[in-house]
């Protein structure tokens, strides 16, 4: 008699799940738009390839929605027709399509209209929510559920997200104005603390760029939480130098910045100096007025997201923003490496040993 175990959902491995589908949406529908729009927009005006290759990764963001729908079911191994319809409840939710009618002579039509990503944490709950309903109704449809589950978990949930979106878009609205107006009347306390917590973020389960696209982090706000990346990925690459293989160092130099997060959890005084070299480092973006986007906000030097947005928004000075995003941070970071390893000993060489090695 063979016995099967089943794992228990639990509160937080729920939320892990929705968490960890939705980041993935997010760097996938962005990653493309984020790093090639900066090299294409100059030729856009005079090469027609170009002008339409930049229209496509321009549109492929809006697809978020559909994306987070999908590979959050397939975080909680939902077969393709429930993923499906987790997706298209996701889509509906998030509001990213508007209807506009016309009336010509008398004729009315309603044509339908793109409208960005939508509101993405009116998204992730949506997806949350048609995973719950099709977790609960489990096989009682049998093999009728390619016929219930379209209407109910699909386009039932859809209508359920499409209600609270309004709502939903107004505290997300509200939070990122704050951060982005406290960021403006006190840019230096502000800075220091988004990159600070930022550089934590990223070595948690959570995710940066999930966390700036739906406040829509902008501004100055945006940039330091790109230096607080940089900072974490600038001191981690001192730290393990000397234990772990060089592909450690290149892989959190190309953004596998997570591989460090069970040595965050299990060593948390780690954090100590990462956050020291994100408060340090981020001093630059007050006193140079970096600029930044929702989308840059979580990228940090991966794919120099961050940098390229700087540049984007009116910052010009390559030479600056190469010291400023690649010198100020190792600097820092090898400075505090010096101070809490090797000095103080606060963080002994082995909390940064990775699995890796």
């Amino acid at each position: 008699m063979s016995e099967t175990t089943q794992t228990k959902e639990t509160v937080g491995s729920f939320t892990m799940k929705v968490l960890n589908g939705s980041a993935t949406a997010i760097i996938v529908s962005l990653l493309p738009s984020a790093i090639l729009s900066t090299f294409l927009t100059p030729f856009a005006g005079s090469n027609a390839i170009v002008a339409n290759l930049l229209h496509i990764v321009t549109v492929f963001q809006y697809f978020f929605a559909v994306m987070c729908g999908f590979s959050t079911a397939k975080q909680f191994d939902l077969g393709y027709t429930e993923a499906a319809c987790v997706g298209g409840a996701a889509f509906l939710g998030s509001g990213c399509v508007t209807a506009v009618t016309t009336t010509v002579k008398g004729v009315t039509t309603t044509s339908f209209q793109l409208a960005g990503m939508g509101d993405v944490i009116n998204t992730m709950l949506t997806a949350a929510v048609a995973v719950l309903f099709i977790k609960w109704v489990g096989d009682r449809f049998g093999s009728l559920g390619i016929v219930f589950f379209p209407i109910l978990a699909g386009t039932g949930v859809g209508f359920l997200g499409s209600l609270t979106k309004p709502y939903v878009s107004l505290v997300t609205t509200a939070i990122g104005d704050v951060i982005n107006t406290f960021t403006k009347l006190a840019p230096y306390p502000m800075c220091i603390l988004i990159a600070m917590s930022f550089a934590i973020i990223i070595v948690t389960p959570l995710s940066t760029v999930a966390i700036s696209v739906a406040i829509g982090l902008a501004g100055m706000g945006s940039a330091a939480a790109g230096f607080g990346l940089a900072s974490t990925a600038a001191f981690l690459i001192w730290a393990t130098l000397k234990v772990d293989k060089p592909g450690v160092q290149v892989a959190i130099f190309l953004g596998a910045i997570k591989m460090m997060m069970p040595n965050f959890l299990r060593y948390p005084v780690i954090g100590i100096p990462i956050a020291l070299t994100a408060a340090i480092s981020t001093l630059s973006v007050p006193i140079l007025g970096m600029q930044g986007t929702p989308a840059s906000g979580g990228f940090g030097l991966i794919g120099a997201v961050s940098p390229l947005a700087a540049y984007n928004a009116g910052f010009h000075n390559v030479l600056v923003l190469v010291i400023v995003w690649v010198v100020v941070p190792f600097a820092v970071g090898y400075l505090m490496k010096k101070i809490f390893v090797d000095w103080t000993k606060i963080c002994k060489p082995e909390y940064f040993i990775t699995p890796a090695r």
